[in-house]
């Protein structure tokens, strides 16, 4: 494959992060993009860094793999652990793969493979996307998606708003599963409530954004910009 899919690497003991990092150099298909030994530290320059897949420990101090699998919403995940009995739950959160240790170049190999063709199996060529919805089974395409949000009632649950006016309700969907089915260069979390379209961006500034698009109240919407979504969106607006 000619695809490199950019990576970060986490693990708490620098011996075996050092390995990791070894193994993960001899694989073409890798780029690292930066090594951290504390999940903090990661989560603290995620919004400034540009990665595909994170390889991580699970048992760490302070934050463990799994959680920061949920925090990093929309990316890939490969676990690399010494205990076998975290495995259910982390394919429940749609992790890649998961590789005991000790973690060899062989079986490492196979899960990167695995995220590249996760990462690659996005066909620019689909218009749309299958999501439940409160009136049924929904088709929903991707050039009338113009914003997201979670739902007033139940926050399992997302309003979604189509570019024809109709607003639906997108039943028990998390945002980074529903980020993962959309094209990156489109769409954007701007805080941890809304999914904006890139196209219905009309005006924005540092700490808001409005949209070309009106909500209910027949006003355009405006949306806050938080720290943690910032630079992805001025990258995706190519400031």
């Amino acid at each position: 494959m000619n695809t490199k899919i950019k990576c970060l690497l986490l693990d708490d003991e620098l011996p075996g992060l050092t390995y990791l990092k070894m193994l993960c150099e001899q694989i073409p298909e890798l780029e690292i993009i930066k090594a951290f030994n504390d999940p903090q530290k990661l989560l603290e320059e995620v919004p400034k860094l540009d990665f595909d897949l994170c390889i991580s420990d699970i048992e760490m101090p302070g934050i463990d793999g799994l959680t920061l699998a949920h925090l990093l919403e929309n990316k890939l995940v490969i676990f690399t652990t010494a205990y076998k009995n975290y495995a259910a739950e982390a394919f429940n959160i749609d992790a890649v793969d998961y590789v005991t240790k000790p973690v060899t170049k062989e079986r490492l190999e196979k899960a990167v493979f695995k995220a590249l063709e996760r990462f690659q199996k996005f066909d620019s060529s689909k218009k749309y996307i299958h999501l439940n919805t409160d009136k049924g089974k929904g088709l929903l395409y991707f050039d009338q998606i113009q914003y997201v949000k979670t739902a007033a009632v139940d926050s399992r649950d997302k309003e979604v708003y189509l570019a024809d006016g109709t607003v639906l309700i997108l039943k028990n969907i998390n945002f980074g599963s529903l980020l993962k089915q959309l094209p990156k260069a489109d769409f954007c979390r701007v805080n941890k409530k809304e999914i904006i379209a890139i196209k219905a961006v009309q005006y924005f500034n540092h700490n808001e954004i409005t949209l070309s698009f009106h909500g209910k109240n027949g006003k355009p919407i405006v949306s806050v910009l938080s720290d943690t979504y910032r630079h992805d969106f001025l990258t995706k607006v190519k400031i």
